[in-house]
């Protein structure tokens, strides 16, 4: 039997060592008005130390463009950040606490671990409140998300109905022993409990690259897709449960350029087979960028091979 008391107790003492991790962060960028020329227009949002030096995950839209950056720890020390490194496309950025201090770093997880109808804590710096992190308490709902407001989408998200309001962007989604296995990212508009965090080792995978590289160099298909499972196998009456469907392209991209289209389910490129989307990133970054690679997909119940040529993704060449 479950024991209650234990249980709070866990999740206690889970938030509060994961909060000494969690950072405000005050972003300063400039814009220009016809009435008063360049204005400083302020904005909040939450951050995770993932290193004693001060390093630092936050989302990109929190800090792109923004001409300073104010890191606020639990304790009450302020320190300058400066931005590292960002990805656009997982809207990853790294910042650097500028100090010399040893700062609490929090412990990450796995996110290719996690199930659906886990508990997941959400913390940071929901509405921009005075007094600290805020913490809320829910279930991942689902996994390999793709993101609904968007057009195209290169990574699956978590969903939460874990209460994710403006200023938790870029605070981090954890397991009831306070692992981080995600950075929360965004909430829909009056939806009801649904939020949205990027897996942790997708932002590992992003963040080694911006250390390594100060960018991230990623082949680019130009498409959106989901896993494919058997009830979407059901409803498409398609012979097979496993790969990955694509549902939009850009114009603009190699997928398209070369014939796939939406409806299509990719099952192996080049030597690997794509069971899931996961499987379709892994094989794409052991890839080169103007290579020219085969893609073989499922359509209208036939296999269909594909040749293209590897680009690199434009998203990776946006410049602040």
């Amino acid at each position: 039997m479950i024991n209650a008391s234990e249980f709070e107790g866990q999740l206690v003492q889970s938030i509060e060592r994961l909060s000494e991790s969690v950072v405000s962060i005050d972003s300063t960028k400039l814009a220009r008005s016809m009435r008063y020329g360049v204005v400083p227009l302020e904005g909040q949002g939450s951050g995770v130390i993932i290193d004693p030096r001060g390093f630092i995950i936050t989302n990109n839209h929190v800090v792109s463009d923004a001409a300073r950056v104010k890191v606020h720890l639990k304790d009450g020390r302020t320190f300058d950040g400066e931005v590292i490194g960002f990805d656009p496309a997982t809207d990853v950025a790294v910042i650097k606490a500028r100090t010399n201090d040893s700062l609490p770093a929090a412990k990450l997880g796995d996110s290719d671990a996690l199930k659906v109808g886990q508990f997941a804590l959400a913390i940071g710096n929901t509405l921009g409140l005075p007094g600290g992190p805020t913490a809320s308490i829910g279930v991942i709902g689902a996994l390999g998300r793709p993101m609904p407001w968007a057009e195209f989408v290169f990574e699956g998200l978590i969903q939460t109905d874990a209460a994710i309001n403006p200023g938790n962007s870029g605070g981090p989604l954890a397991d009831i022993n306070g692992n981080v296995i995600g950075i929360n990212t965004a909430m829909i508009p009056f939806a009801q409990g649904v939020g949205f965090a990027i897996p942790i080792n997708t932002v590992k995978r992003v963040s080694e690259q911006i250390f390594e590289k100060g960018r991230v160099i990623r082949p680019w298909l130009g498409i959106s897709g989901v896993d494919l499972n058997a009830a979407i196998a059901r409803r498409y009456d398609l012979p097979i449960e496993s790969g990955v469907m694509i549902v939009g392209l850009d114009q603009r991209g190699p997928a398209y350029e070369t014939g796939l289209r939406a409806g299509d389910v990719i099952v192996q490129v080049e030597e690997y087979k794509i069971n899931r989307m996961k499987d379709l990133l892994l094989a794409l970054s052991k890839l080169s960028i103007g290579s020219v690679i085969k893609i073989t997909v499922i359509r209208r119940g036939s296999r269909y091979t594909a040749t293209l040529r590897l680009v690199e993704s434009p998203i990776n060449l946006i410049e602040r």
